[in-house]
């Protein structure tokens, strides 16, 4: 489970303006795999899904949470339609995904960097992008199946994320830390 002590830090993005860690926290560009690529196809189409960020997780030793969606699915908000993935590395990919080493190779990173900022959980505002702590739910509280889940982060539409009109994305973790679940919602 990720323990945080309850803290909550809020995203803020920027530019890169010089070299930075290859596996920080980011929204866009390519993933930088911990271990082998792991990308995952469209349960619908079989095709590779877009890759949205990487999240490293709050541990000790290297691991990272890459995000994807597909980008030709209206459904993508189903945490376990096989239409988004969350794939942590180190762990395992949830057997409703399909993954493939891809062939292709990305020649730059790129992307938006995340700095995370220490915030009270009460002062956040409700859609704020956001790591740990808990979730804002623009709808009813809505955990993936199974679990327990601990919550790794909030991502507003705003963001450079595509989660319809005024939506945002929620992000789990499972309790043993070896899977993800990602689904979105919005007004």
């Amino acid at each position: 489970m990720i323990t945080n002590d309850d803290l909550a830090y809020v995203m803020f993005f920027r530019d890169a303006d010089g070299p930075v860690d290859r596996f920080a926290t980011r929204i866009g560009g390519a993933p930088d795999w911990v271990g082998e690529p792991q990308w995952p196809l469209c349960a619908r189409w079989d095709n590779p899904m877009g890759f949205v960020g990487q999240f490293r997780l709050p541990d000790e030793e290297l691991r990272m949470a890459y995000l994807f969606m597909c980008g030709d699915c209206e459904e993508t908000w189903e945490p376990e339609a096989g239409k988004n993935a969350l794939i942590v590395q180190p762990g395992r990919v949830p057997s409703f995904l399909t993954t493939i080493v891809p062939s292709w190779e990305s020649s730059s990173r790129g992307g938006v960097l995340v700095d995370l900022e220490p915030e009270c959980p009460g002062d956040l505002e409700h859609a704020e992008s956001r790591m740990y702590g808990e979730p804002s739910w623009i709808q009813d509280e809505e955990y993936p199946p199974g679990g327990p889940w601990s919550f790794l982060f909030q991502l507003a539409s705003s963001n450079h994320a595509p989660f319809g009109d005024a939506g945002v994305g929620y992000g789990f973790i499972s309790g043993d830390g070896l899977e993800g679940r990602f689904l979105w919602q919005c007004t």
